[in-house]
């Protein structure tokens, strides 16, 4: 009896566990982050597209040294990530 006990608890956990674990991911999808508020604006689009067009077109232009295109990229990063978070606090 204690066994069939033993068993249907930890069914029983394990199916509260399951849920627990779907609902963080469900939970933390509906929150609107940096680039889904951002993008709710057209404005904050266009700017990071901008930019990430700007980028192609500097790495394209840029010479074969691989240090200049990680300080174009991360540059480029840097202003989008800034831009985006100002855009998610207005």
């Amino acid at each position: 009896m204690s066994d069939s006990l033993d068993a249907r608890v930890r069914d029983e956990i394990d199916d509260q566990v399951a849920e627990a674990f779907d609902a963080y991911p469900a939970d933390r999808l509906a929150e609107p982050g940096p680039l889904r508020a951002a993008l709710a604006t057209k404005r904050s689009a266009k700017v990071v597209l901008g930019t990430i067009g700007l980028g192609v077109l500097a790495t394209a232009l840029a010479p074969t040294d691989v240090t200049v295109v990680c300080w174009i990229w991360g540059a480029i990063a840097s202003i989008d990530v800034t831009f985006l978070l100002a855009a998610r606090r207005r």
